[in-house]
């Protein structure tokens, strides 16, 4: 008996093995060719596995998670495209995860960043032949053959694929004029009554919607507030657009003499927009400046509550209660 139970062990194991052995070794035809697989900034071995088991491309995604812990993939997925040709194993698939040089590469610039912080983003690629090193704002510009001195909200924040060598003024270049075509997009589908004479204006605003919320549903009202003001000869009081005036002397905390501190991006001091863009923004920001929802709202102040909600208000009496209900109790 227990020799007939160890011999069903032993078939059980070889069989487990044998399997093991087709699922990792035996190529299997992708479902077209060449098959892409793109890697993003933040995407993990389970979901990647899931795509190619879905696309039939593995036979087994656990198996492709598990054996990726052992050979270390998991730690060291580099974003970008990569291309398979004929039939590939599961092995084959890892191997190529594992060492790092993609087809394409990509690299993704998030929305509200600064140009600064695009920049030094670029400057990180490794994959990137780094031509504009060195140069100035003014030159980067006049290279791209853009009039005008400050780069700020020029660039379109999106994921970048490029060819591994190539210059990252192509980048540069692609993403300034992504952000032309949606800046164009919007401003032709925008608002008859939005006070802005000029795309640039509309780019602006679209900027400090960009910094005052990450609230999906609020940035229309976010703009609503703005343009109210704008319309009645208020001053907008954006502490981000203080901030970016600031620059280097920003260590994490506004006060009451910064907001006094005149400058021409601090709009407590001035009037109107300030005199440029103050962030990258995304197109849910260019939409919502665009066209703004309807509303008399004048005041607006965040809830607090972990929501990134505000609570949103006509009056400065509606202001004030709302101050005291959502940040003077909770500084209690």
């Amino acid at each position: 008996m227990i020799r007939h139970s160890f011999r069903a062990l032993a078939l059980l194991a070889a069989l487990c093995a044998l399997w093991l052995a087709w699922v990792i070794v035996v190529p299997v035809n992708p479902p077209r060719q060449p098959y892409s697989v793109t890697v993003g900034p933040n995407r993990t071995m389970i979901q990647l596995a899931r795509t190619l088991e879905d696309d039939g491309a593995i036979r087994n995604r656990w198996v492709m998670v598990a054996l990726s812990r052992v050979m270390g993939v998991d730690r060291k997925l580099k974003p970008g495209m990569y291309q398979f040709g004929a039939a590939t194993a599961m092995w084959q698939y890892l191997s190529r995860f594992g060492d790092g040089h993609p087809d394409q590469s990509s690299v993704t610039i998030i929305e509200g960043w600064s140009f600064r912080q695009f920049r030094a983003a670029l400057q990180k690629e490794s994959d990137l032949r780094q031509d504009s090193a060195g140069w100035s704002e003014q030159r980067l510009l006049a290279e791209l053959g853009i009039s005008g001195e400050v780069a700020e909200g020029l660039f379109f924040p999106s994921t970048y694929f490029y060819t591994p060598g190539s210059s990252d003024v192509d980048i540069y270049r692609r993403a300034y004029q992504s952000m032309q075509q949606q800046l164009q997009t919007v401003w032709e589908a925008r608002a008859a009554e939005v006070p802005y004479s000029s795309p640039y204006e509309l780019l602006t605003m679209a900027s400090l919607v960009e910094k005052e919320t990450a609230h999906e549903s609020d940035r229309g009202m976010v703009a609503s507030v703005f343009v109210n003001r704008l319309r009645v000869g208020m001053r907008l009081q954006t502490d981000p657009s203080v901030i970016y005036g600031m620059g280097a002397r920003y260590r994490g905390n506004i006060g009451k003499a910064d907001l006094r501190r005149d400058s021409p991006y601090n709009t407590y001091t001035r009037a109107g927009l300030p005199p440029t863009p103050i962030a990258l923004p995304g197109r849910a920001s260019l939409d919502a400046a665009a066209n703004p929802t309807p509303s008399r709202a004048l005041y607006f102040v965040a809830k607090g509550d972990g929501s990134g909600a505000s609570q949103f208000s006509e009056t400065l009496d509606e202001h004030n209660a709302a101050v005291r209900e959502y940040i003077l109790k909770k500084g209690q």
